[in-house]
């Protein structure tokens, strides 16, 4: 067992929701995923990655934590026309380290409005509640961006703090246990 409980063994290779496959990133992904991740109006509440090298390097930091973690994000692939639509997931944040469990999500603006972040949300309470048995997961959002806070509420989870330095609110959703 690693140090945060689980068994250093990847417990999903891929995930099919209705509409979504949620695969693991390749470095080729990182191409398709910058047009969204260094679009600085697509995330103007989070990270901008300045070049596909920085993408890469932000899919590699990830993706370096999925054989101990047992996850880590997914790209997120549209299953009617087999586009990346986004990037994201579970994951223990390589970068802010120390929050636990968190689940992120980063869409092209194309696809937004459309339930994807609700669908690949509830897919990644799913694996952490049946599968991962993780007692809490977390999540942040900035306050503005009320699209992402809207989909962790209905989710079920619930802002725990304001978090100045980081100028986001902290949510978090305990386990299901039935």
């Amino acid at each position: 067992m690693t140090p945060n409980g689980h068994s250093g063994i990847e417990v999903a290779i891929e995930i099919q929701t209705a509409r979504l496959m949620l695969r693991r990133p390749t470095l080729a992904d990182a191409p398709a995923l910058f047009e969204f991740l260094g679009d600085a109006a697509a995330m103007q509440f989070t990270h901008v990655d300045a070049s596909i090298r920085d993408c890469r390097r932000r899919v590699a930091a990830h993706e370096h934590s999925r054989p101990q973690d047992g996850y880590a994000p997914w790209t997120i692939v549209s299953r009617a026309d087999g586009r990346i639509v986004g990037w994201g997931g579970l994951y223990n944040d390589p970068f802010e380290r120390g929050w636990g469990v968190e689940i992120g999500y980063f869409f092209h603006p194309d696809v937004w409005g459309q339930g994807y972040a609700t669908e690949l949300v509830a897919a990644c309470i799913d694996l952490a509640d049946r599968v991962l048995v993780l007692p809490k997961i977390r999540a942040f959002a900035r306050p503005e961006n009320f699209g992402s806070r809207r989909v962790l509420e209905k989710a079920g989870f619930k802002i725990i703090r304001h978090v100045p330095e980081m100028e986001r609110l902290l949510y978090s959703r305990a386990r299901k246990t039935s």
